[in-house]
């Protein structure tokens, strides 16, 4: 478990990234297909038991030709499967894609080398697990190394997610939309409660899944919220004199707005199971809502949506969490899987 702690001061320094990041998105992208398997109609998936993929990602991955580490060259040395992904590829603060690219170029040696891992990268038998040779000349400043991150990088983007990339930039839109909606309905806490259905808010503390333990204290410089369309989990980048970094999985709702004969293809088994009505909430609830926005959203009276809602919460579908003076519906993991039909 990860454990992000505010202070006053961080809990006003939030802040959305204005747009999806180019080049983060191009090495997360590439993690994905390495953990998905080795190539299209793969069924290995390596991801931790907190992780949601796409549904989209995976239909992105079965489609591509040939294998992630061919496409990728040189890059899939930085990138690795078991969820290693080094700080200068990230570049929060640049959105296009060849101005990052060209940051994470010129990052000084030093830094290269802690991000790399490279005093601390032998194995259980002190063999080398990471990095490799190029990675290591990379971090000694070899021009030859920088050159040939630069050419694959660039060729992976362009060949594995720029025909994507129009989509990516809707999606992440729709969930700024959505980020939005929440801050200002429910303030702080809405937010954050909202992000993942698995991560928890806890004031002063954010609890994010993880296969390790830390703390992080984010010393009032504040929280920057980077969307991405490939994380299946939390990224936290912490920079000790600038905001720390939250890369999340941006809100993947499909028909959130759909009516309710179009549930996931299974209309009437929903319906017959829940009620229609309460069908059509549960879709709905795949963006998450005030009391007020859901009886809005469905066409129903403020008593009338709090019933349902309250049915559905009893069920063990529904979260509500109360932010300030409004209350916050949310899908729970149970609610997520019936709607899905897994």
């Amino acid at each position: 478990m990860i454990r992000l702690h505010f202070t006053a001061d961080d809990l006003r320094r939030i802040t959305l990234a204005p747009a999806v990041n180019a080049l983060s998105e191009t090495a997360l992208s590439l993690r994905f297909s390495l953990r998905q398997g080795p190539g299209p109609g793969s069924g290995s998936h390596r991801h931790g038991r907190w992780d949601r993929p796409r549904p989209a990602a995976r239909q992105w991955h079965q489609s591509l030709r040939g294998t992630a580490s061919a496409r990728a060259g040189v890059l899939a040395e930085l990138v690795t499967d078991d969820g290693y992904l080094p700080d200068f590829l990230l570049q929060p603060s640049l959105d296009d894609f060849s101005d990052a690219l060209e940051a994470a170029a010129s990052t000084p040696a030093e830094q290269l080398t802690l991000d790399l891992g490279i005093p601390h990268a032998t194995g259980r038998n002190g063999h080398l697990s990471r990095p490799g040779p190029w990675a290591r000349d990379l971090a000694e400043g070899s021009p030859n190394a920088t050159r040939a991150l630069v050419a694959d990088a660039r060729r992976y983007f362009h060949t594995s997610v720029e025909p994507l990339w129009p989509r990516i930039r809707g999606d992440a839109l729709t969930d700024r939309a959505l980020r939005a909606e929440m801050l200002l309905r429910g303030g702080v806490d809405a937010l954050l409660t909202t992000l993942a259905t698995t991560w928890r808010w806890e004031a002063p503390i954010l609890h994010l899944p993880s296969a390790s333990a830390y703390d992080i204290p984010l010393c009032g410089r504040g929280l920057l919220l980077v969307p991405s369309w490939f994380a299946t989990g939390p990224l936290v980048m912490y920079r000790p004199r600038a905001a720390t970094v939250l890369v999340y999985p941006l809100y993947d709702g499909g028909t959130a707005a759909s009516a309710p004969d179009g549930v996931d293809g299974r209309p009437e088994a929903l319906a017959a199971l829940l009620g229609r009505t309460r069908a059509h909430i549960l879709a709905l609830l795949r963006m998450p809502a005030t009391t007020t926005a859901l009886a809005e959203r469905a066409a129903l009276s403020l008593p009338a949506a709090s019933r349902h809602t309250r049915v559905l919460r009893e069920a063990g579908l529904v979260d509500t969490t109360r932010t300030g003076v409004a209350v916050l519906h949310t899908l729970t993991p149970l609610g997520h899987t019936l709607l899905a039909g897994t």
